[in-house]
């Protein structure tokens, strides 16, 4: 971890944060080069936008590779304020970005989902990452008591 990661995990938190106040699930992501520059951030869309798809690294991910190549999206690092899912997972792993770094784990966040909610897919990024052939770093959970207020009160109201 470098002495940034925790800036961006707070500002990935944040713009959770605003897709929670427009309605969306509270997922928030942030692209960040070399040099400690934000390219780009997404947030989840997946209820305004009425698209399963709309997670917010798959949003980054559709961003990122629209304007960037793979070989400089590789010396990139993707901040997300929740461990991907599978789906976005396989967007990192696609669009070649080879360090992600997340605040809340996935894990944590089922705990606080609970047993209700069907739409639980239980493979962590790591094991995703793992089947691939080309080494991308993660670390995480990083702020995780931080990461885990935006998701506060939302699941129990679906």
């Amino acid at each position: 971890m470098n002495v940034d990661d925790k800036k961006f995990i707070r500002t990935a938190i944040g713009i959770a944060s605003k897709a929670r106040e427009r309605g969306n699930h509270p997922f928030g992501a942030l692209l960040v080069d070399w040099d400690g520059n934000v390219l780009l951030e997404a947030e989840n869309t997946v209820v305004t936008d009425r698209d399963c798809t709309g997670h917010a690294e798959t949003n980054l991910m559709r961003k990122a590779t629209g304007q960037y190549d793979p070989e400089f999206l590789g010396t990139c690092t993707l901040y997300t304020s929740t461990e991907p899912c599978p789906m976005c997972s396989g967007a990192i792993f696609w669009g070649n970005v080879r360090r992600l770094v997340y605040g809340l784990s996935e894990e944590s966040l089922y705990e606080m989902i609970g047993d209700d909610i069907e739409e639980v897919l239980y493979l962590p990024c790591r094991d995703v990452f793992r089947k691939g052939r080309k080494p991308i770093e993660v670390i995480g959970p990083v702020l995780e008591k931080e990461a885990r207020q935006v998701h506060v009160g939302f699941w129990e109201s679906l």
